[in-house]
């Protein structure tokens, strides 16, 4: 049963890690309109308040040392959202910034915690559905068990540094992200030109699950995760609707206007992105997000077909 929700408690000072990038920023935004005050820790401070000037900016850099500690003062929650974009190509130098952006960001934010004063008594830490590796059909809830490829073994060792956070005696929840839908960057960004182009297609076979979720979506479970006491541990945040890498081609090319029957072949795919990082976009994953929607949260866009057309509208 779904525990009392605190959303209409008074104002709460928010910490807020990767506050600048796509989803932080609509999360500060969604946090800053319903009056709580927003502390935003970016690599480039001034650049961040020019864009949010609501928001009490702290310079930080993730993997060099623990944040600021008068941007933890007083706080009552933080919300980790830093990290290295993956989808880019891999070569060893990238990865290593992949998984240092995480977890060694993540360690400094929790000694950061342990040694204030004043704790929060929240920490909501970012997480991916690349925890589960590639899994074909498999329907996967909370309680599956890892994969074993590179994302797969950085995401372990990322909740594990989250998971310290508890022993200072905080709530702790792991956001399992999937593909989040938004047509400014993401994979839907990058999608949007070829499709309307009308030499869009499916990835590979097609056959591999994509567990998406709408941006709106992924900022309203951000906020559930972090006004529901009951939201611990990891939380799969993608829509209860995944689909095949086929039907989301279909779909968004009937949100365009366009055909979308030119695959692209995995050989190509490594081409362009290299070997490993080629071979991920051929895998995916079915994942429901069952500790979510038994715990209250109501998807706002459940659906492909009407996630597309509310974010490609006009």
């Amino acid at each position: 049963m779904a525990q009392k929700n605190t959303s209409d408690s008074s104002s709460r000072k928010i910490l807020v890690t990767g506050a600048s990038g796509m989803i932080g920023a609509g999360l500060c935004n969604a946090l800053i309109n319903r009056g709580d005050q927003v502390i935003g820790l970016s690599r480039n401070p001034d650049k961040a308040r020019q864009a949010q000037p609501t928001a009490e900016w702290y310079g930080w850099e993730p993997t060099m040392g623990r944040p600021p500690a008068e941007a933890l003062d007083a706080a009552d929650a933080v919300i980790n959202l830093a990290g290295e974009p993956i989808n880019q190509r891999w070569n060893d130098e990238v990865k290593d910034r992949i998984a240092r952006s995480r977890i060694k960001a993540t360690k400094n934010l929790a000694e950061a915690i342990a040694t204030a004063e004043a704790k929060p008594e929240i920490f909501i830490s970012g997480s991916a559905i690349g925890y589960y590796g590639d899994r074909g059909d498999d329907l996967l809830y909370e309680d599956a068990e890892p994969g074993d490829d590179f994302l797969a073994d950085v995401v372990v060792k990322w909740e594990e540094a989250a998971d310290s956070v508890a022993e200072s005696g905080l709530r702790v929840a792991k956001i399992r992200t999937g593909h989040v839908l938004d047509p400014r960057g993401g994979l839907l960004g990058e999608l949007l030109t070829p499709f309307k182009l009308g030499v869009g297609g499916p990835i590979g076979s097609g056959k591999q699950y994509m567990s998406w979720i709408h941006r709106h979506d992924q900022v309203g479970i951000l906020l559930w995760a972090l006004d529901t006491e009951s939201a611990s541990g990891p939380v799969n945040a993608t829509a209860p609707n995944p689909v095949t890498n086929k039907e989301f081609s279909k779909a968004l090319g009937k949100a365009v206007s366009r055909p979308a029957i030119m695959p692209i072949p995995g050989f190509a795919l490594k081409a362009m992105r290299g070997n490993e990082f080629g071979q991920i976009l051929t895998e995916g994953q079915r994942v429901y997000p069952r500790h979510a929607t038994e715990n209250g949260y109501e998807f706002k866009q459940p659906e492909i077909d009407g996630a597309l057309a509310n974010l490609l509208r006009g």
